[in-house]
């Protein structure tokens, strides 16, 4: 019996449209929001037909996971590389935060596209899946950054979990609120949260 053969590798091109697909997929969930983003308006905005985006992707659900998935797996990557340069573990969990906040900064239609994907409509808070928020890790890279630091004795003692979760909590007030004015100062908000975790954190005496 002949063995089924394996799909033919993507080109170049392929790969091209594809993640231009995704880019419009992006720009049009921050800017338009999560329903009103369809396949047509999605095809419009590439210049290319509907049937062709549905050769790339083959369902809408299929497209606006994948540009979910590309847009989180960016935001771990930038946070993740400037908590790795840091050898002492205070200023690691430092760099977490001043990364969370500068990231989103910088990327604020990424913002809009996680909110718009993962709240609820109506009240912005209520997560729709429980936990989904969560799908890289960024409470347990936290947590496990605290727990270093407890380790090496710079940190009180604690639990990680329960302090990772309120220092996530707190960057996420910041930036939901900066979300909905766009004149609040982030860069100062930033300076606060930095003092916040480590009054909440640093071993004393």
């Amino acid at each position: 019996m002949t063995p089924p053969r394996s799909p033919a590798p993507e080109t170049f091109r392929e790969r091209a449209r594809r993640q231009q697909i995704v880019e419009c997929t992006i720009d049009l969930i921050s800017t338009r929001g999560f329903p009103a983003t369809s396949l047509s308006a999605i095809a419009e905005k590439a210049g290319i037909s509907k049937a062709a985006v549905l050769y790339h992707f083959s369902s809408k659900d299929n497209l606006t996971r994948t540009a979910l998935t590309q847009v989180l797996e960016q935001f771990t990557a930038y946070v993740d590389e400037r908590v790795e340069r840091e050898p002492d573990p205070l200023a690691a969990v430092i760099a977490y935060v001043r990364a969370m906040v500068s990231y989103q900064q910088a990327n604020r239609r990424h913002v809009r596209v996680i909110t718009e994907m993962l709240l609820d409509d109506e009240g912005g808070t209520r997560l729709k899946a429980p936990g989904s928020h969560d799908t890289h890790g960024r409470r347990q890279a936290l947590a496990g950054l605290l727990a270093a630091g407890q380790e090496a004795g710079q940190l009180r003692r604690f639990d990680p979990d329960a302090v990772a979760l309120a220092i996530g909590g707190a960057i996420d007030g910041v930036i939901s609120h900066w979300l909905a004015h766009p004149e609040f100062d982030l860069d100062a908000a930033a300076d606060e949260l930095e003092t916040f975790t480590l009054a909440a954190i640093r071993r004393l005496g």
